[in-house]
């Protein structure tokens, strides 16, 4: 089922953030419906850095092509800042992004350099500037199944409103999905899905420590929205865990009071399909 289908059906879609073909996957294992592919989360783990704009579109084409080739059938929503430049470099994003694998491709209003949307300083282009980009890029897409979502930072540089009306703006434009980024509250989630609903379907961005309430995904649906994304819940809970086990082998000089805590050689090899791999090389012997 494609990610439009899916949206056209009952139910909240909920997506962890992955930032590559072996997080993919587990998301993919795990039962979940769809994927979000964190820019954020690719500059922690590829950089090493933060969400400030050191990504580039082969960047994220690069990680779009790694995770469609292992995980062929899961829907991946595909973080493309704020497509790479103007129009014309939207429409060039969406073609690369498109032919990587992506299922849907969002793009946001922020002026370069861009920043995580929970972080303060954010800076916004004009409504003009920016519907004109998600008109370009829903003329690139070649696939009426390839989504486009319009996030909007206005929310902290003009206000609620303000955000709501470039919201707006870009459903007009074209947008399939709406993204009004760090909503303060359950209230203002309410108001941003009562004027915006019946536009199209609104996406809600669970941040942990963000500017926008952690709310379970059952309490997001009963507010209205059709996707919640978890984009860097993903790379915190890795974060920790890595911490952990590298305290654990400082200290002992071993991984064994740590093994309870791994999955085991075999169990590793069984999640990324080692013998399936091995097997399908045999016919070629």
């Amino acid at each position: 089922m494609t990610l439009k289908q899916r949206l056209q059906a009952a139910g909240i879609v909920t997506a962890p953030g992955v930032y590559d073909a072996l997080s993919a996957l587990l998301v993919e294992q795990a039962g979940f419906q769809a994927a979000y592919l964190s820019g954020a989360s690719i500059a922690y783990t590829r950089f090493g850095r933060p969400d400030i704009g050191f990504l580039s579109l082969d960047d994220v084409a690069s990680v779009t092509r790694n995770i469609r080739e292992r995980c062929p059938t899961l829907p991946l929503m595909v973080d493309a800042d704020t497509g790479f430049g103007n129009a014309l470099n939207v429409m060039q994003t969406v073609r690369a992004l498109e032919r990587a694998g992506a299922s849907a491709i969002q793009l946001e209003d922020q002026a370069m350099p861009k920043r995580c949307g929970h972080l303060d300083g954010k800076s916004v282009i004009g409504t003009a500037e920016m519907a004109g980009k998600i008109r370009a890029a829903c003329d690139a897409r070649r696939s009426d199944d390839t989504l486009i979502i319009a996030r909007t930072d206005a929310v902290a540089v003009e206000g609620m409103d303000a955000a709501l009306e470039r919201a707006e703006r870009y459903a007009d434009a074209g947008a399939d999905v709406l993204f009004v980024e760090a909503l303060r509250s359950r209230a203002d989630m309410a108001t941003a899905i009562a004027r915006l609903g019946a536009r199209a379907p609104l996406l809600a961005n669970m941040v942990e420590g963000g500017k926008t309430p952690v709310l379970p995904a059952q309490e997001l649906e009963e507010i209205g929205f059709r996707i919640a994304i978890f984009p860097g819940g993903t790379v915190r809970a890795l974060s920790f865990a890595l911490r952990s086990y590298l305290h654990s082998l400082e200290g002992h000089g071993t991984t064994t009071p740590y093994l309870d805590r791994m999955l085991s050689f075999q169990a590793l090899n069984d999640v990324i399909g080692t013998p399936e791999m091995l097997a399908l090389g045999k016919q070629y012997e």
